[in-house]
């Protein structure tokens, strides 16, 4: 047991990064643009599901009808797996992904 010196440990440096690890992500629902559903119909939807103002809800319909799409909720996987669900529910193309 004699001169032996005890391992020096190097302290661990982190990388000055902004990038959050995969598993920490949100995860975000979008609600798709279709050919069926009227916008009054789809602002009303956003509003009785999410508890959107009509300005708010009618923001996001707006998004749907010009952009194609629109992120309408963030949240955990589960949640988010959840809110697509019931906007099935109600006929609107919508799917989860991470954001």
């Amino acid at each position: 047991m004699g001169g032996m010196a005890a391992p020096q440990v190097a302290p661990v440096e982190t990388p000055d990064t902004d990038e959050v690890p995969v598993e920490d992500r949100q995860w975000v629902t979008i609600v798709w643009d279709d050919p069926v559903n009227l916008m009054t119909y789809v602002t009303w939807v956003f509003q009785k599901l999410f508890g959107y103002s009509r300005e708010k809800a009618e923001k996001l319909m707006l998004d749907v009808h010009h952009k194609g799409r629109a992120v309408v909720s963030s949240g955990a996987r589960e949640r988010m797996e959840h809110d697509a669900s019931q906007l099935h529910a109600y006929g609107l193309w919508a799917t989860v992904d991470r954001s």
